[in-house]
Formats: C-alpha cells, structure tokens, sequence
C-alpha cells in the first residue's frame, strides 16, 4: 500500500487524478476501521491532514460552506444555531476522540447507510462540492447516494466542502443505538422545519440501502400544515396527522435484519422517531406564536 501525502488542494486533485483508486483519508475514523479488520486493502492511501482548506467554515448570509473535514467537534461549538440538526447528529458520533477526528466529509465518502451525518444533511438539503483537476461541480445530496456504499463522485473526484442553507426554523435528530456511546446506529431520523418555503424535509439512516428520505411523508405533512394554516395560526398538529406521518416515515424504510436490529424493529422505531420529533421541532416552532398572542 503505497501512502500518498500531498501538501495542498492542488497537490491532491493532481494526486487523485494520476491515482483514481486512491482511498482518500483525513480523520480516518471510517478508513481505519476498514483496513483493521482487513475488509479493504487499497493500493494507494491519500492523506489529506495537510490540506488546511479542508478545516476551514464560512457562515455566509444564506448558507454554511462547511469545509470536509471540520471535525464533529467544531460543528457542535460553533454552528449549533446554523445548523441545529447536524449539531445534534454530531453529538451522537461515537467518543470525544473520534468528534475531535472525524468529519461530515468521511461520512460521505464512505456512504454507509448508517453514517451520523446523513439524515441532518438531509433534512437540510444539503449539496457535496465536488472537485478534480476538470473542475467543480456542486451534487444535490438527495442524488449523492447511488448505492450500498456507493457515491456520485467521479473516481477522479474529492469532497472538498459541503453547503447547507442556515436553518430557518427548528431541526431535530434521534438515533436508536445498542447503548449510549461508541456505536453504529440502529437507525436514525432527522427533521427539518423550513418556514421560509413553507416545507419539512426529512432523513433516515440505516434503514436501507442508501441514506433516504421520506418523501410520501413529507408531501403529506407538508399539505396537511398548509390545508390547516399552520404556518401562521401555530396550532397543535393533531394526533391522526402526527401517527399518518410517523407511518409513511415506517413506510419508506427497507432495513434488513442484521446482528443490530430487525427490519420490523427498525420500521418501529424510525416511526416512533418520526413523531416524536415532529412533536418537538413543531412545539419549538410554536413557543415565539404563543408568546407573541400572550402579549397581544
């Protein structure tokens, strides 16, 4: 296995393009894991620690250009307002030394179903900034997972950033794992509430193939807040809408049974999730209307 160590961005797209099989490596939280146990054995390793443009955010008016290889870390102490929902994802990955390592970037490479970050980025409707020596492209992430494990990334491609919008109401993320810490997710859920278009977006993790969302759900929420006038009277989404919701999140999972959980468990309890933090998300969403009324 040969290690590659390129000094600059330039170095390495010019790296990656002369080497396409090359395993690109930063955190190397996922990476690792695989080489130790002898599941991937690459012919080239690309480390990117030296990359510094990969550690960088910027907060623009409307988005978070968050460079690939922020650790989880940086994310939770410093955009917890930007973005809330990967915050919260961030806290649930493993232990304080893999936040300090790991990045959003990782997670997408590697694409795992059940990597941390994915039904945040989701919910927010994030895009991967991608790039090689022929240029950049931004990827929509709902077009970003093609597969188990598998990404839209060119073979000559590196993830250099990924741009999500500045929340613009309430996020939430649950995760149901075997224990509280140091583990894979039995599946995840995460909910954004976007006011300003009027729309709620959903994520799950490791209830399918790909990181998915639930877009049955999503279109049925979203016509049932408008019919009612939600948005703007604030009131309590009622019982039958919040368990019709919750089913069709259930609905759009196609989990296996595996040594974490069962498929029927995991379509359990992405619909337990689903209500709930749709009950949490709208019930922070409601807290400045019914002060607002209080005062009036």
């Amino acid at each position: 296995m040969d290690f590659l160590r390129p000094a600059s961005w330039e170095e390495a797209l010019a790296a990656k393009a002369e080497h396409p099989t090359a395993v690109p490596i930063a955190g190397g939280t996922d990476v690792m894991v695989e080489i130790n146990f002898d599941h991937r054995r690459p012919e080239y390793l690309l480390d990117l620690t030296r990359v510094d443009d990969l550690y960088a955010w910027e907060v623009g008016e409307e988005s978070v250009r968050l460079g690939a290889s922020v650790p989880y870390t940086r994310i939770m102490e410093n955009l917890r307002a930007e973005l809330p929902g990967l915050a919260l994802a961030s806290h649930t990955v493993a232990s304080p030394q893999i936040r300090n390592r790991g990045g959003v970037g990782g997670n997408l490479g590697t694409a795992s179903p059940a990597g941390d970050a994915h039904p945040a980025l989701l919910a927010a409707g994030a895009e991967v900034e991608a790039e090689s020596v022929r240029g950049t492209r931004r990827i929509p992430i709902d077009a970003f997972y093609t597969g188990v494990k598998r990404n839209a990334l060119a073979p000559d491609e590196l993830i250099r950033a990924v741009h999500i919008k500045k929340a613009d109401g309430p996020q939430q993320y649950s995760k149901v794992g075997t224990r509280n810490a140091m583990v894979i997710a039995v599946c995840a859920f995460g909910l954004a509430l976007h006011p300003q278009s009027r729309t709620v977006r959903t994520g799950i993790g490791s209830a399918a193939p790909t990181p998915v969302r639930a877009k049955n759900a999503e279109d049925f929420l979203n016509a049932a807040l408008e019919e009612g006038g939600f948005w703007d009277n604030g009131k309590i989404i009622a019982p039958s809408v919040a368990k019709q919701f919750a089913d069709l999140c259930a609905a759009a999972c196609s989990p296996i049974d595996d040594v974490r959980g069962t498929a029927s468990y995991r379509r359990h309890a992405v619909g337990v999730m689903a209500r709930r933090t749709l009950t949490w998300t709208w019930e922070s969403y409601r807290g400045p209307r019914r002060t607002a009324k209080g005062a009036a």
